[in-house]
């Protein structure tokens, strides 16, 4: 009679520690072979994928490689009933959470390559892609979490509806903070701005100084910090400086009604070579605009060819200094607001104009 032990032959069980040691070889040599080869590979890569599958993969856990032997090693037995499920309930378990640590060294993983990459450029992004990778690994977690209760037939239904409730009460106490949460991660993820950026929201201007979970903050160009809830801020209309290429200027001189027609029709030409001596000036037009209270209007277009405040300045000094000296050599003058007041005595008016029958005879 053969010796048995838990209703297997020590044939059987022979087999079983086969298959067991078969798998459980396999499988490491699988893991070692693949990092090897991922190792040699990365190096030559630009992408980060193959840097993150590594990290991934290194981290697949010893026991669950022999717990997936012990799992394949069952096959060759026969188990009690009672024993098979434990085993069964147990090997999806490790599954489930050795799935869970690929997927949350992934997110670890990703999040601060992308921190890294992003730092440079834009500091803030790293609170709010450490709260956003917070929240998908928790979110990770909390779904394994189920399906393992759901593995040993915890009816997970009333769990999962209470956690919605409780969810929706939570969002709605919270609506205020999650709203601007939600929009830091619509700033990081979307960019209308980043950190250094000079911006115009409404009637509000200054540089981008912090973008954090619930506010951003400007430093204004008197000094101060203006703080702006990140909802608020993107229903606002923001105007970015930052990427500005060139600008478009459009600048009016005057001069007074006394020059010369000559001297008038000269102007336009003297404010198309003023500008067109600047390097970083592109000349659109310019002409006699119209008749002022006090002055001839002269309009003149032009591009500087920078977005930079402190260029456009600089182009716009030089092309005046260039109109004083040429009208100066033309003997044009510059208008400025003048007024003529004309004085007259009660009846005055009357004395110096002859009576109606007066002129007639006078004729």
């Amino acid at each position: 009679m053969p010796y048995l032990l838990a209703n297997n032959d020590l044939q059987a069980w022979l087999l079983a520690a086969a298959i067991l040691a078969a798998v459980v070889v396999l499988l490491y040599a699988f893991k070692v072979l693949l990092l090897r080869r991922l190792a040699r590979t990365a190096p030559h890569t630009d992408t980060y994928l193959d840097d993150l599958a590594i990290t991934i993969l290194s981290s697949t856990q010893p026991l669950f490689i022999f717990l997936m032997g012990v799992h394949a090693g069952a096959q060759m037995l026969a188990l009690p009933a009672r024993s098979e499920s434990i085993l069964q309930h147990l090997s999806v378990t490790v599954f489930l959470l050795q799935a869970a640590r690929w997927g949350d060294v992934g997110i670890k993983g990703w999040f601060h390559h992308y921190r890294l990459r992003r730092s440079a450029e834009d500091a803030a992004s790293t609170t709010s892609t450490a709260a956003l990778g917070f929240v998908a690994r928790t979110v990770l977690w909390v779904v394994i979490l189920l399906m393992i209760l759901d593995n040993f037939g915890v009816n997970i239904t009333t769990l999962v509806a209470s956690l919605g409730i409780g969810g929706i009460a939570v969002a709605l106490a919270l609506q205020n903070i999650l709203g601007d949460l939600f929009s830091s991660l619509s700033i990081v993820l979307d960019k209308p701005f980043v950190v250094g950026d000079f911006i115009i929201v409404d009637d509000v201007l200054g540089t981008v100084e912090y973008v954090g979970l619930k506010t951003t903050r400007l430093r204004s160009l008197g000094g101060e910090q203006i703080v702006f809830s990140n909802s608020d801020l993107l229903k606002s209309r923001i105007r970015n400086y930052q990427h500005m290429q060139t600008r478009r200027i459009v600048f009016t001189i005057r001069t007074p009604y006394g020059i010369s027609k000559a001297q008038l029709l000269a102007v336009p030409a003297l404010l198309r070579e003023a500008v067109e001596t600047q390097a970083l000036a592109r000349f659109d037009r310019a002409h006699f605009k119209g008749y002022g209270s006090s002055s001839l209007e002269f309009e003149t277009v032009y591009h500087v060819q920078s977005g930079d405040y402190g260029v456009y300045m600089d182009v716009q000094q030089a092309i005046n200094v260039s109109l004083f000296e040429r009208f100066d050599e033309l003997g044009i003058p510059f208008a400025y607001p003048t007024q003529l007041l004309r004085f007259e005595q009660p009846g005055e008016a009357t004395a110096l104009a002859p009576p109606e029958g007066r002129r007639a005879a006078n004729a």
